[in-house]
Order: C-alpha cells, then structure tokens, then sequence
C-alpha cells in the first residue's frame, strides 16, 4: 500500500516562488491532489481523518470521489449529504486510494462525538490561542486549528447555552480536542439530528439495571436500542456513545453504541491510514504506542515525517499513521507525520498566488497548500478554496515550517482561514529563528529587519544573540510591517518552548 501520507513538496527553485517541481491539480479546500507519476492503487481500507477540502471530499491527503452519500445518524445522512459535510468534520472512508492523490469511496460514514448545549468555561485567549467549552458535562478544548462555524472562536461567549455538534477525539485526560465545533442556527438546523437531539461519549460509572453515569450525566437506559454491544453486557468502565433527549437533567437514552474508536477498527481489508492524539506514548521496551485505541507498532522501516523518531510520539499530539492492520488488530506503521502546527502566520493580503502550484506570499512568508489544507472563514455556508484567498482580506494561517531541497524555507500551511477584515498592513507571525546577523533576522524564510523604534520583550537583544548563536533556534513571535523596502520589527518577543510539554495534562 505504500503511499507517502502526502505527496511532499520536493523543493524550492531559487530565486522564485515556485516550491517545487510537482504540478497541482489542486488540493484542500476544493481542488484535486497534487499530481505524481504512478497512479497505480497503493491502498484499500479505511481511512478516518478531518475532511480538508472538497471536489468530492478530501480525507488525509486523499481526494476521494463518492456517490455523495453518507451513512449515519446525526441528520448528514442519505443521497447527496456530501453537501452538508463540513471542514473539520472527521470521516471514516472505506475505499482505495493512490499515488496520485486521488481515490474511490465505496462508503463514506460521520458521527458527532458531542452534540448538546454549550457552556464556556474559558473564552478564546488570542495569546495560547484556545478556549475550553463543555458539552453535557465533558470538556472539550479548542484550538487555532478548530474550524468553528455559526459564529466566530472570539465570541464563543456570546453563545453559551447555544446548542452545538462537536467532532472531534478524546484525549488521554478524558477530555476532547475538537476538530470541529458548529452552533446550530436557523440557516442550519436542519443538519441535527432531530429524533436524537443530544450525544455524548465517555466512560460508564455508577451503573445499575436502568442508569449508569458519563462523568456528570446522568443516562437513563432503560428504552435504549443498542448498536454493537449487548445491554446486558455493559459495564463500569466500558467506553459508549449515547444518543436521545433530555428530560430535565437525566438523558434518556434511544441508542447505545461503542465510542468513536469504533470508526477505526479494521474493516475488511487491512490497509488503514488515521488521524487522532497520541494516547499512550512511544515504549521502547515494546516499540508500541497507541492511538484512538489503536496499538502502533514501530519498526525498522517506518518513515517519519516531522518527528525525528519514535521517542517524540509522547501523548496528546496530533499524528497521521499509515500502515496494515495485523492479526491481532494492532496496526504496523508504515510512515507517521505530525499534524500539529509549529509556525503561525496573520496578515494580509495573500499575493503572488499560484493556482497550479498552490501556493502563495502574505507579509513576505511563501505558503504552501497541500491536500491537507483547510482553507475556510466564518461563513456558514462557504466552502473556499485557493481562489477565494484572491480578495484583500486578512488570513490567518497554521502550519509547519518547511524547508526545501536547496535550503529555503516555506509554511506548509494546515490550516488558512479568511477573515472579514481588510488588511491593516500589519502582520504577525510565529516560528523559530534561523538566522540573526546584524540587524537582520530570519523566521520563516523571510528577513526582518531590527530599527531603533523595535521592542524586545522578556529578552534582551543580545540574549536573542547568543541563543542563534548557540543554534539553539529560539521560537519568537514578531510584530512587524512593511517600511521603505523591507520588513521591519515593531516588537519581538520569546515564545516559550513547548516541545517538552506535549504530553503533559492540564
């Protein structure tokens, strides 16, 4: 099945803002994959991740072309519900796929993880960038790489109470990482499930022959039809996803089933790729580690792509494996990548588009679209791609800092949503400093240029200095505009590392 998780941008042609020598038939956010010689089948299972784009729908890198109907029960289901699928949304496709970006779905399956009303417990913190909400007692977090529709991640307050759908992965905590939050409003509500209003997932406690517990919900069973799993069975400590209504503060349950880990089980056929945190991390002693309650095994021949090795899987980061389920349903992996952003981008107007490269400038920064990109705004009802990015808006853009063949560098972009605002002339970005000599300094492949008005913030110059010095490749966060000819810093300011702080729980 081999298949590299996505078909890499091989490198940079000096002096241009051509990224490599790969063409693109388009990508995340409504184009086709990047074009590769080779277009034999290199893979057929299952293949669960957020959808990035749309033309039929993008899956882990892969465009997958469909018969634009969704199985399922959360009122995306049925011929032509494809249209109601939205970025973010996790999705388990069964099918094949190849080396050229492109597959068949023979079936393409959602589920909500959370469906409820919201209540916020931490507003959106533009400096960490994350808020935390709660959905029937389960605390999810989000992200700058959260796609939020029905209102903006900077006014979650002003919706508490609002009634939502959460898709999204629990973490080793207990509590989930949303990769899609969306508040049901009268242009949408008819995308809800209205037999099963309300959905929740987690761990079974207190059970007794009609009620058991997930964290503080109290689910009465008594009515409910269970859905691979036996009612007599279940047990203190089983994983479930309910579905039903309230009836005061109790859920009467209508459906019981196994928890969305059951979305990445082998089907009938043993080549998987999937997206999820890592919830047990890298053990040498068994070259194992888990995912979505999924065992990875780790050998000799398995690629890694923005991890160095095995020992950065440490738990609750974001990784794509791709490998063949083994007879006792672990899964060897054959290539592993990192889906967590290291780099920020905000400013505006995106310039020197590309369309066939897929690829574009914002204060100085090339950035790269791949498969992989989700490209959206807040509107409820848009569904962007690389063109929309032509209006003079500001963006804001997270990704992973690349670097080509000849040694330039470029933002690989995860995930690029358009604002309403028009640019400012004002940009911002976050990444790790390559260069620093003189007055000039290097992030992100672009020369920034200290003057007398630049502020440095919690470290001195000359700190900064010797940090690069020490090729230490301190994160900073950088104000900057463009003056004269060039760009320069308004306000600079260390970031504090977090690589070692990854697996850690709140």
């Amino acid at each position: 099945m081999k298949r590299h998780i996505r078909n890499r941008v091989i490198g940079l042609a000096a002096g241009t803002v051509a990224f490599g020598v790969i063409s693109a038939c388009g990508g995340g956010g409504g184009g086709g994959g990047l074009d590769v010689a080779d277009g034999g089948i290199r893979g057929t299972g299952s293949s669960v991740g957020p959808v990035s784009g749309f033309g039929s729908v993008f899956v882990n890198g892969v465009e997958f072309s469909t018969d634009r109907t969704v199985t399922g029960d959360d009122g995306i289901s049925g011929p032509d519900q494809e249209r109601r699928l939205v970025e973010g949304m996790i999705l388990r496709v069964d099918g094949e796929w190849r080396d050229n970006g492109l597959g068949d779905a023979s079936t393409v399956e959602y589920d909500d993880t959370l469906r409820g009303e919201m209540q916020v417990l931490a507003p959106w913190d533009p400096i960490s960038k994350t808020a935390m909400v709660q959905v029937l007692g389960q605390t999810v977090r989000i992200d700058s790489q959260t796609v939020v529709k029905g209102m903006t991640v900077e006014t979650l307050d002003n919706f508490n109470g609002g009634f939502v759908r959460m898709s999204g992965w629990r973490l080793p905590n207990g509590e989930f990482r949303a990769s899609y939050l969306g508040l049901r409003t009268q242009s949408n509500s008819d995308d809800f499930d209205s037999l099963n209003e309300v959905e929740l997932e987690g761990i079974v406690s207190g059970l007794t022959g009609t009620d058991f517990m997930i964290g503080s919900q109290l689910v009465n069973y008594s009515g409910a039809t269970p859905d691979g799993l036996v009612l007599a069975d279940l047990k203190n400590g089983e994983a479930v996803e309910v579905e039903g209504s309230l009836s005061g503060s109790t859920l009467m349950a209508q459906e019981i089933r196994p928890d969305d880990s059951r979305r990445y089980l082998r089907g009938t056929e043993d080549d998987t790729e999937f997206v999820g945190p890592v919830s047990s991390a890298y053990s040498q002693s068994s070259g194992t580690f888990t995912v979505n309650g999924i065992t990875v095994r780790v050998t000799g021949d398995t690629e890694f792509d923005g991890l160095s090795g095995p020992d950065d899987l440490v738990q609750a980061i974001l990784v794509q494996v791709e490998g063949d389920f083994e007879s006792d349903g672990s899964v060897t992996a054959e290539e592993i990548e990192l889906r967590e952003a290291d780099s920020e981008l905000e400013g505006g107007p995106a310039e020197e588009i590309d369309l066939s490269a897929r690829q574009f400038r914002v204060g100085g920064v090339f950035v790269q679209v791949t498969p992989l990109t989700i490209i959206t705004d807040d509107d409820d009802d848009s569904r962007l791609s690389l063109n929309d990015l032509a209006l003079p808006r500001e963006l804001e853009i997270e990704g992973i800092e690349r670097v080509g063949s000849d040694g330039s560098i470029y933002l690989e972009a995860l995930k690029v949503e358009r604002d309403d605002d028009s640019p400012d002339g004002e940009f911002e970005l976050t990444g790790r400093i390559s260069e620093m000599v003189g007055d000039r300094i290097q992030v992100l492949g672009v020369n920034l240029y200290i003057n007398a008005e630049t502020e440095f913030y919690d470290i001195l110059r000359g700190e900064l200095q010797e940090l690069v010095d020490d090729r230490q490749r301190p994160k900073v966060e950088v104000e900057y505009q463009f003056i004269g000819t060039r760009y320069v810093i308004d306000k600079i300011e260390l970031e504090e590392d977090e690589d070692d702080d990854e697996g850690d729980d709140d």
